[in-house]
């Protein structure tokens, strides 16, 4: 018992320093995402964004079932299952086959994609046909973009491969370079494209595929190396990829309920005038800024660790580095929170506001982004509350949660996208995410028998005080600085100063209080940088 009780002490350890590596590479994507969004949102108009976003937001949801949905619900779990059990050679075997199964899935979605391109427009964007151009626009972009469900499914299958193997970097950071694709594209194709009398947006999907394609091919060398890059193979009688198609199954009809919850989403959006589906996806895009940073990247570097003790039957251990993942998960999600409502829009302003996303641009991202960032440390316990259940082989749960989760999205968005618009859509985003956490929260509950509340309680209180002192220190940092210059020194200041003010603030009262998730994470990064040091 002490064995496994210094297995998974070790394992917790290792976790943050994992999650570190994956953070790192997710913050250089979200930073070159975060250029990627500014670009675009200078370089298009809002109708062109408009439709970008909706033609990408079709394959994207793909991705959900083909890419990352099932590569936490079957993949990573299965083939740690069958390292752990069988060893390498079985592995790569099941990997072979697993990927067989996937191109074939992938290939033909693909085609019914490109086929079914105008239905498809109609379903997520059908409030486009009232803007001449508009909706065909849309069906064009989508028709030459939904091939990346094919690159990304690709990408996923290598990345289960990558992250089960316990190599994170590659994975984490091969998704930089779909949005350095973007931003080149934007810059070198949109004027040739203009000039010889096509729409400039095709750019960003020509862009799209070849980003995808960028992923794949940064992968082939780290695969290569642990000899993974297997040749696929197509059977359906192999043990361990029916298990894994059965444990698909459920993800499909939760698929289904993410398909209506989308649609609905995009289409009341689509009815709601010009720039609604921009300003949504703005503020959607600066919420996964910090989520991806290290919120992800912990589910990411969990789930292998969770998958391992769940297949020795170990769930004291599960539970024990489930709960540490998630308090570290909180104390970055809930300050992000405070400081997205807080300071939303001075940031929002500070880096979007130029070119053709002008001051009104700005103002209604920030509406949206008040509660969709209000909400992100409830979308950060559902992403870690998921990976247990995962791992223990429990699919169905997250389904039943995410029905539900629809059903309160949809009363919510149909109440109240009349007297609030747009930011209607954002606030039904917001109490419909709660409701699932809290939901997943009691499954998590009642599979590992236990949720260990007194520790999550415990840092909560004290992450959520800490967050509240730097919400409201950045905010008075920036009213301070408001108007002083003019121009657009004077237009940033605010968003500047409230979040260093922020920032400080926060580390500072998570020392006082004795947060300490600050040390936890400090201890390893302090670590690594003395042993850097050292060797130099």
């Amino acid at each position: 018992m002490n064995d496994a009780n210094d297995e998974g002490r070790q394992e917790r350890e290792r976790l943050v320093g994992r999650a570190g590596i994956v953070g790192a590479g997710t913050l250089l994507s979200r930073v070159l995402g975060f250029g990627r969004d500014v670009v675009i949102a200078a370089m298009f108009t809002r109708g062109q964004t408009d439709t970008f976003s909706v033609a990408l937001t079709i394959p994207n949801a793909l991705r959900q079932l083909l890419a990352e949905g099932a590569v936490s619900s079957a993949v990573v779990p299965v083939l740690s299952l069958t390292l752990a059990q069988g060893g390498d050679e079985e592995a790569r075997a099941f990997f072979a086959r697993a990927r067989g199964v996937s191109l074939l899935a992938l290939v033909v979605v693909s085609l019914l994609g490109v086929v079914f391109a105008p239905p498809l427009t109609s379903l997520f964007g059908g409030g486009y046909r009232d803007t001449p151009g508009k909706f065909e626009r849309t069906v064009t972009l989508t028709r030459i973009m939904f091939p990346y469900i094919f690159f990304m499914g690709t990408a996923a299958m290598g990345m289960a491969a990558l992250n089960a193997k316990k190599r994170f970097a590659v994975a984490a950071f091969a998704p930089g370079l779909f949005n350095v694709a973007l931003i080149v594209g934007a810059f070198t194709l949109r004027s040739p494209l203009e000039a010889r009398g096509f729409d400039g947006s095709i750019a960003l999907a020509v862009s799209v595929l070849v980003g995808g394609v960028l992923q794949v091919g940064a992968q082939l060398p780290a695969l290569r190396k642990i000899g993974y890059a297997v040749r696929p193979v197509l059977d359906f009688r192999d043990p361990r990829v029916r298990e894994m198609l059965r444990r698909i199954v459920p993800m499909t009809f939760g698929l289904g309920v993410y398909y209506v919850d989308l649609t609905l989403s995009r289409r009341l959006l689509s009815e709601l005038g010009e720039g609604a589906q921009s300003y949504f996806y703005w503020a959607s895009r600066l919420c996964d800024f910090p989520q991806g940073i290290f919120v992800m990247a912990l589910s990411t570097a969990a789930l292998p660790s969770l998958a391992g003790f769940a297949a020795h039957g170990n769930r004291e251990e599960l539970a024990r580095t489930w709960a540490h993942g998630m308090r570290l998960s909180l104390f970055v999600a809930v300050p992000a929170s405070a400081a997205l409502v807080a300071i939303g829009e001075p940031l929002v302003v500070l880096l979007f506001q130029r070119g053709h996303f002008d001051a009104e641009a700005a103002h209604q991202t920030a509406r949206a982004l008040a509660w969709q960032g209000g909400a992100i440390f409830t979308v950060a316990a559902a992403r870690q509350l998921i990976p247990p259940l995962h791992a223990l082989g429990d699919t169905r749960t997250p389904v039943v949660v995410s029905a539900i989760d629809l059903a309160a999205f949809i009363v919510l968005a149909l109440a109240l996208r009349g007297p609030f618009g747009h930011v209607g859509i954002s606030m039904a985003v917001a109490g419909s995410s709660f409701v699932q956490a809290a939901l997943l929260l009691v499954g998590v509950r009642w599979r590992l028998g236990t949720v260990r509340a007194a520790e999550l309680g415990s840092s909560s209180v004290r992450i959520a005080l800490a967050s509240l002192i730097a919400g409201v220190g950045g905010w008075g940092g920036g009213r301070v600085v408001t108007g002083a210059f003019a121009g657009s020194i004077g237009r940033s200041l605010p968003g500047l100063v409230g979040a260093m003010v922020f920032c400080v603030l926060y580390i500072v009262s998570a020392w006082g209080l004795g947060v300490r998730e600050l040390g936890e994470i400090a201890g390893p990064i302090r670590r690594r940088l003395t042993r850097m040091v050292g060797k130099t």
